[in-house]
């Protein structure tokens, strides 16, 4: 049995309606939306990129020893699973900056990926990242 890291990126979010709800009572759900309570909203996530776990604990070895970044990122093999937000971007986005002159070719395309990911949580807040690890 192999084991793999998969990064789900937030491609949409829907209101779960099973039944035809009265347009004042829509008024309240919209406006729990928007102040950014989550009752029957369902999470669209899609696959981004997927990396075995050995070569994504390399990867992430790339990162500073003692860094924030790495403790984030080690959260994975720890845990079996992460969550990345609006929060981390800066922090991931540097250290990842910073490791790519060390990384293999490979190591540098997935940095790329994921720089590429926390570029658009920095343009949609909304958007975030699970992280998990995934036991084929």
């Amino acid at each position: 049995m192999s084991e793999s890291v998969v990064f789900c990126q937030l491609s949409r979010k829907f209101v779960d309606e099973n039944d035809n709800t009265p347009a004042d009572a829509q008024q309240v759900v919209y406006y729990s939306l928007a102040i950014g309570h989550h009752l029957g909203v369902i999470d669209c996530l899609k696959e981004s990129l997927v990396c075995p776990l050995e070569a994504y604990q390399a990867w992430i070895a790339t990162l500073e020893a003692d860094g924030e970044a790495r403790r984030k990122m080690n959260g994975v093999p720890r845990y079996g699973e992460i969550v990345i937000d609006q929060n981390h971007v800066v922090m991931l986005a540097r250290a990842l900056d910073a490791a790519k002159p060390t990384q293999t070719p490979a190591q540098q395309a997935w940095s790329q990926a994921l720089l590429d990911m926390l570029q658009a949580i920095q343009q949609e807040p909304a958007i975030y990242l699970m992280v998990r690890r995934r036991y084929d």
